[in-house]
């Protein structure tokens, strides 16, 4: 059972305190020095956090396994395809999936994508204030996402509403932690009734999106089963939702609170894709990923038992200074950057070339119109745990004369 885990030094940590949403590293720093096989104190699950644990489970999927009952508590009837499901079943799902994210794919999509976040832009920049999430962060990658799927944009809030109430329900009016699992359950039947209706549409009459691409798609000569569609659009509607947003929100409130960094990416903006790549590593939104254990295994001299649920704490493995010279440092010009922050192994994250497109250009529109901008005074912004997305952060600066 997890609470009777051997853990030399009994550490614990609270990864739902919204301190450590705020500023983790130093959480992280102490996890690795004092406890690299900590317990979370919600659950008494391990918390592994040194770099090379956390990439050589990641990499072991037949001893650290993505397939776990707590696929339920996710509002789900199944598990996500292809996340939740490991190799040799996984790979089959990347193989189909992989060339609809590849590098060549998202450059085609560049010129709209950027067009949009100058149309976004124009609409606020003469206010000389803006809440960074609503404004931006928010419409930019979903919208690109939406119009990828072939979803209507209007429906765009709704959607934001079922992915929130699977990721962060304690979010909503009202809503305890108790009542979470209630919410992420009914949250679950909404979106699946959805896309079975919209993949009935698509049946009838075919599109260029990926909802028909999926419909007429074949593995082995097999067409998927609805079950297998639904399954991959229940993990690309929270994917393509969140992990982007909340990479923008935190990398912009970095740069807002530290001048010399933003100032060097609005006088340069070939830099982008360095400070993108650097700033996934020192915020790592995706802080941590679960995985259940196959078999007995070591880890930091702490014996985990087959069977146990444990948290690969990403954010900490991205600073940890025996893999990155002068972790704690924010440098745009790192030579090797190994981060964790897209995951690794054949779990890595499917969506990462559209995610790492859309963050840089992203970062050069927003640099071109708006290149010296800080958080509001008195102020403070608001981080939510898990997936740290910056929920409120309320951006001013000078307006045009």
């Amino acid at each position: 059972m997890a609470d009777e885990i051997p853990n030399p030094c009994n550490g614990e940590v609270n990864l739902t305190d919204p301190a450590t949403a705020r500023c983790p590293q130093p959480v992280y720093a102490r996890l690795r020095a004092e406890c690299p096989v900590a317990r979370a104190s919600l659950f008494g699950t391990p918390v592994i956090s040194r770099y090379q644990d956390v990439r050589w489970a990641l990499r072991h999927p037949e001893i650290f396994s993505s397939e776990m009952d707590m696929h339920m508590a996710l509002g789900t009837e199944r598990p996500m395809i292809p996340q939740q499901v490991d190799p040799p079943r996984q790979t089959r799902y990347r193989k189909l999936l992989d060339p609809l994210f590849s590098r060549p794919r998202m450059a085609e999509l560049e010129p709209a994508i950027r067009k949009h976040a100058g149309e976004l832009i124009e609409r606020f920049v003469d206010d000389g204030e803006c809440e960074f999430n609503a404004a931006f962060a928010v419409p930019l990658p979903c919208s690109a996402f939406l119009t990828l799927l072939g979803l209507p944009l209007d429906d765009l809030d709704y959607f934001l509403g079922l992915k929130d109430g699977i990721i962060r329900p304690e979010t909503k009016d009202g809503v305890t932690l108790e009542d979470a699992p209630r919410v992420r359950s009914e949250t679950g039947k909404q979106i699946y009734a959805y896309f079975e209706a919209a993949l009935d549409e698509r049946a009838k009459r075919p599109r260029e999106d990926l909802l028909s691409f999926l419909l007429a798609a074949k593995i082995k000569g097999e067409e998927l089963a609805r079950t297998e569609i639904l399954d991959i659009c229940f993990l690309l509607l929270l994917a393509g939702l969140d992990t982007v947003t909340a990479t923008l929100g935190c990398n912009t409130a970095y740069l807002a609170a530290n001048p010399e960094p933003r100032a060097r990416i609005a006088q340069d903006p070939g830099l982008a894709d360095a400070a993108v790549e650097e700033l996934l590593r020192w915020e790592s939104p995706v802080t941590g990923v679960p995985r259940l254990l196959k078999r007995n295994v070591t880890i930091a001299d702490v014996e985990l038992e087959a069977g146990q649920l444990v948290m690969l704490l990403l954010g900490a493995a991205d600073t940890d200074e025996q893999e990155f010279a002068d972790a704690e440092r924010v440098d745009f010009g790192r030579s090797r950057n190994r981060h964790l922050a897209f995951g690794a192994g054949p779990h890595r994250c499917l969506g990462s070339h559209l995610a790492r497109m859309e963050l840089r250009v992203a970062m050069q529109e927003w640099h071109r119109r708006i290149p010296d901008y800080a958080i509001q005074p008195g102020e403070t912004p608001r981080y939510s745990a898990g997936i740290r997305e910056v929920m409120y952060l309320p951006l001013v600066w000078e307006k045009a004369s």
